[in-house]
């Protein structure tokens, strides 16, 4: 996986949503309007799904080029269709 896509980045972009997260929570005990917390709850959906969105474009970019290159196409599709199931659940 390491391969596929900049790890680094990817872990800054999850210890940001994880610091959203404890945001919210804080907003919860801090009895914040609901509207409030619900911005901050789509934010975090949204930063959430771009990591997804990372997370697939290196494995298209990377693991399907590969697959398809080395000549496993049909276990390559196969693959790339599971990851795009998942994805696309979120």
């Amino acid at each position: 996986m390491k391969k596929c896509m900049d790890s680094k980045t990817l872990h800054v972009r999850i210890k940001k949503i994880i610091g959203q997260l404890n945001a919210i929570d804080k907003m919860i005990d801090e009895d914040i309007p609901c509207e409030d917390v619900l911005i901050q709850v789509n934010a975090t959906k949204s930063a959430l799904h771009k990591v997804g969105q990372v997370i697939l474009e290196g494995h298209l970019n990377h693991c399907v080029r590969e697959g398809i290159e080395h000549g496993d196409s049909e276990k390559t599709i196969e693959n790339f269709t599971k990851a795009i199931e998942q994805f696309s659940r979120m």
